[in-house]
């Protein structure tokens, strides 16, 4: 892909979007403001609806989706009508739709702090980077600064090299740009060399199609955990929240989150916890255990406002 394009407000076409389980469209989009300032400026929430940009494989060409729910959830696609099928089914990644969450609430019937924490949540499910190969992106970008400044350059990044989407209410959204785009781009102010590189060896995976989310969750936890470590600037943490908020895999228990492992010591009343010993007790969060992880982190973050105030690298 070469020059930046604009992708007008003209409806390429719709899909149902499945759900199987609970399911709020409303909690996920008070899920991204919750998170601000990680929480993506290319994600517009109105009542009853949240509007994305991004560039969707395999043709990596942006589309922007106005996802919306009544009885059903349904995606409105705006780009190019052969990327319709592609693009629901990134959104229905995006938003754990592609997970089939019947059996979400029978881990609360074998844990009564999940219980507690899915009654106070109800209906929210992960919300995912658009890509792994964006959730690879953030991480490097986002390393060893605040977050506030990862976002802040994030955005910047889209806003320099990534391609404008137009919605039908006027609304005009960045998404971030596509992998032949970065891997051309040979100078972004306030990135540094050593990040460019790594976004490169990024972007040059994305494009080989290493980083495809069918295959991140289809290889087996451990194996994906190691083959994303052997991309340059990707340490155990990253290679987790790659896996985890980039391909959705519903099942893995973070090792590398200090945070959620704090907040499950705080929440569980224990004196102390190993990761051991914590990943024994996410042992009853199977099959859900991204999930039940996620709620942690939201709670957390509703009681400490460490992502939306700045204050955590």
């Amino acid at each position: 892909m070469g020059a930046m394009s604009r992708v007008s407000p003209c409806l390429a076409g719709s899909a149902e979007l499945p759900i199987r389980g609970p399911f709020d469209l409303t909690a996920s989009a008070r899920f991204l403001e919750g998170f601000a300032p990680a929480g993506r400026p290319d994600a517009a929430a109105e009542p009853g609806s949240l509007r994305l940009a991004f560039t969707c494989s395999p043709s990596w060409r942006p589309v922007g989706v106005r996802i919306r729910q009544g009885g059903e959830v349904t995606a409105d696609v705006y780009g190019e009508p052969t990327d319709v099928d592609a693009a629901a089914a990134h959104s229905a990644r995006i938003l754990s739709l592609d997970v089939d969450g019947a059996g979400f609430a029978d881990v609360g019937t074998r844990d009564p702090v999940v219980a507690r924490l899915q009654a106070a949540y109800p209906g929210l499910r992960p919300v995912l980077f658009h890509s792994p190969y964006e959730a690879a992106c953030w991480t490097i970008i986002g390393h060893r600064i605040r977050i506030v400044q990862a976002a802040a350059l994030k955005q910047r990044i889209a806003e320099r090299i990534g391609d404008a989407v137009e919605f039908q209410e006027g609304l005009v959204l960045r998404s971030f740009p596509p992998p032949q785009r970065l891997l051309a781009t040979t100078d972004i102010p306030g990135l540094p060399r050593v990040k460019l590189r790594r976004l490169h060896g990024v972007a040059a995976a994305a494009l080989e199609g290493t980083l495809a989310a069918e295959r991140l969750r289809g290889m087996g936890t451990t194996r994906a955990l190691a083959e994303l470590q052997r991309l340059p600037g990707i340490g155990p943490f990253s290679a987790e929240l790659i896996l985890v908020r980039g391909a959705g895999h519903p099942d893995v228990f973070p090792t590398a989150e200090r945070r959620l492992h704090e907040e499950m010591v705080r929440t569980y009343r224990l004196e102390n916890g190993s990761v051991q010993d914590l990943a024994a007790i996410a042992e009853r969060w199977r099959p859900y255990r991204s999930w039940v992880a996620l709620l942690f982190r939201t709670r957390r973050e509703e009681d400490t406002a460490e992502i939306a105030s700045g204050a955590m690298r």
